[in-house]
C-alpha cells in the first residue's frame, strides 16, 4: 500500500507568531486564526505555504 502523498504541516505566521495545523495540498486558501495574515494558498496540488514550516506531521 502506498504512503499518503500529503501531510499536515505545522506552521508559525510571520506576523504574529501563531502555531497551527494546515493541509498540505489544502483546497482553499489557509489564515492565520489569530491575525487573518495568509498561510497558504492552492495551486492544484501542493498549496504554496507563505508562512514558517515547524513540523511535517505524520
Amino acid at each position: 500500500m502506498d504512503a499518503p502523498r500529503s501531510r499536515f504541516l505545522k506552521v508559525k505566521c510571520n506576523d504574529c507568531s501563531n502555531e497551527q495545523i494546515i493541509f498540505g495540498s489544502a483546497s482553499s486558501k489557509v489564515d492565520c486564526t489569530v491575525c487573518g495574515r495568509t498561510l497558504a494558498e492552492p495551486r492544484g496540488g501542493k498549496a504554496i505555504v507563505k508562512s514558517q514550516i515547524l513540523e511535517v506531521l505524520e
